[in-house]
């Protein structure tokens, strides 16, 4: 079986300097191992909130070390500075609006701010990338709700055949 590559870009200033711990993307790289059940090796690196670094660093995991799947985790509030989501779609050919409005959607259910949130998706080549929150337990909340189209997705998209631990998410693919 393939190992897939999985990028995880977590986009904060201060992280990025060592004022404090990447929590949420060493979250998000912690969530992957428990729900993913095949072969996989993780491409992590932590940038500022600069839209071309970013857009950089995501061609990078795409082009260069051939994630399929990249998860961002910060940058996606409306503070000047959050500039994830413009930096995923400058860099993706096919943009996913379905993978915001879901975890708007389920973030909806738990504070009333998740309609702050400007998480996207989209596809550059043969890499799926997914915007997420920055806070721990708002990326579990999101990720269990897209992570069972995500398999399916990378199988779309050309990428290796992922499997999942199914009694905690079950990945979906239409019966063939």
């Amino acid at each position: 079986m393939e190992k897939a590559k999985f990028g995880v870009l977590t986009v904060s200033d201060r992280a990025s300097k060592g004022e404090y711990e990447d929590i949420s993307g060493k979250y998000i790289i912690e969530y992957l191992q428990e729900v993913v059940s095949s072969p996989f090796e993780i491409i992590y690196r932590v940038v500022p909130d600069e839209k071309d670094i970013i857009e950089g660093a995501l061609i990078h995991m795409s082009d260069v070390e051939k994630c399929c799947l990249v998860l961002t985790t910060g940058g996606t509030g409306p503070a000047p500075r959050d500039v994830t989501p413009e930096a995923t779609e400058t860099v993706c050919q096919k943009i996913l609006p379905g993978f915001g409005e879901l975890m708007r959607q389920v973030s909806l259910q738990q504070v009333p701010t998740a309609i702050l949130s400007r998480q996207t998706a989209g596809i550059r080549n043969s890499t799926l990338i997914i915007n997420l929150p920055g806070k721990p337990q708002s990326i579990k909340i999101c990720l269990d709700a897209v992570f069972p189209a995500i398999p399916y997705c990378i199988d779309l998209i050309g990428g290796p055949y992922i499997t999942t631990r199914e009694e905690r998410i079950k990945a979906f693919r239409p019966q063939k």
